[in-house]
């Protein structure tokens, strides 16, 4: 079924179309994938290939945009090329298509972890057609989208370190890309590292508990799902339920969470926004909030109540992000105090030192 609804980006002809590489090794989900995409001209399919091996030789003489990649493949699967194949695709992104892939899959945040943008569950092979297929163009498109903005999006740049107060909190939001782009702020924090560390990552309830598992191993600290009135305390970290936003309160001398189920104007459960703005009103100038990679503008509102606080802002750069909306959305309206990749965060994350 090709993809032949309207989409929203400029569709332009086959030469300027987005170049997609298929790599999957069922010769009839090769051939039924390409014939969707085929129908639509602001993609094109600019090859197929049945494995890792010979999408690392084709990604060595061609460009391409966008990898559809399969995990259960003979020789390397999926997961195991990712990481060479983002290297050699220099910019691709990559969504994974695989039946691996179900809801609450651990499939799906190893593929996100290690720089995937997107994941897709592939039906059995008589049914890659109908909702499989919208969803396909749903996700491609949007992908597009998302591309297009980020390459005129401006520069960015490092801060400089100064020595100044150290934070009480840092407070980290995500979504698209943002899974890989933890994981390496993670690896750049030591174990000694003790300010407690609240995350928001977009992702539907049934796969936070593999989440918070991998969190903890990443940060070598413990990470628990939050529940209502929970201590934030040092040396932990703390990762929103899917169902619910994280907010801070506090109680007596105690700094806690608390779970708010209230609709935002980003439309995202859960947000960014509210975690910002109530670690704003609890910690104030002594907060740090972070924007990783992620489309639309979710934790701009609460970056603007950061600022007004005399809290810092970072967020990442549009070279090292998959998708570049939060963090740009933030550069744009002006209330970013550092702009960097997620290791250069981390790293500032260590000093626990206030940008100049």
């Amino acid at each position: 079924m090709p993809l032949t609804r309207p989409v929203q980006v400029s569709r332009g002809t086959r030469s300027t179309a987005a170049r997609v590489l298929i790599v999957d090794d069922s010769v009839v989900a090769r051939a039924v994938i390409s014939k969707m995409i085929g129908g639509n001209a602001a993609f094109t399919v600019v090859g197929a290939v049945a494995d890792a091996q010979a999408a690392r030789a084709f990604l060595q003489a061609n460009r391409v945009d966008i990898i559809l990649l399969d995990i259960e493949m003979p020789g390397v699967d999926g997961l195991s090329a990712l990481p060479d194949l983002l290297k050699l695709g220099q910019g691709a992104r990559i969504i994974i298509v695989s039946s691996s892939c179900g809801e609450g899959a651990a499939a799906t945040i190893q593929a996100l972890a290690l720089g995937a943008a997107d994941t897709l569950v592939k039906p059995s092979l008589g049914n890659l057609v109908g909702r499989f297929s919208d969803t396909l163009e749903e996700k491609l498109v949007r992908l597009l989208e998302c591309m297009r903005q980020d390459a005129a999006a401006p520069q960015s740049s490092a801060p400089h370190d100064a020595a100044g107060d150290e934070f009480d909190v840092i407070a980290i939001g995500a979504s698209t890309g943002g899974i890989h782009a933890l994981s390496q702020v993670l690896r750049e924090i030591p174990a000694h590292f003790d300010v407690p560390i609240l995350i928001t990552q977009h992702l539907p309830p049934s796969f936070m508990p593999y989440f918070a598992a991998q969190i903890a191993v990443l940060a070598g600290r413990p990470c628990d799902l939050a529940t209502d009135h929970m201590r934030i305390e040092r040396g932990r970290a703390i990762v929103a339920p899917g169902e619910a936003h994280l907010c801070c309160a506090r109680v007596g001398d105690y700094p806690v969470v608390r779970l708010s189920a209230a609709r935002v104007a980003s439309g995202c459960m859960p947000s960014v926004d509210p975690m910002f703005e109530s670690v704003a009103s609890v910690f104030g100038n002594r907060a740090l909030g972070v924007v990783l990679s992620g489309m639309g503008r979710d934790g701009t509102v609460g970056a603007q109540r950061l600022a007004s606080t005399g809290a810092v802002v970072a967020v990442q750069d549009r070279a090292s992000s998959v998708v570049w909306g939060m963090p740009g959305s933030i550069v744009q309206a002006g209330y970013a105090d550092a702009v960097m990749s997620p290791s250069e965060m981390g790293r500032f994350i260590a000093r626990r030192r206030r940008p100049t």
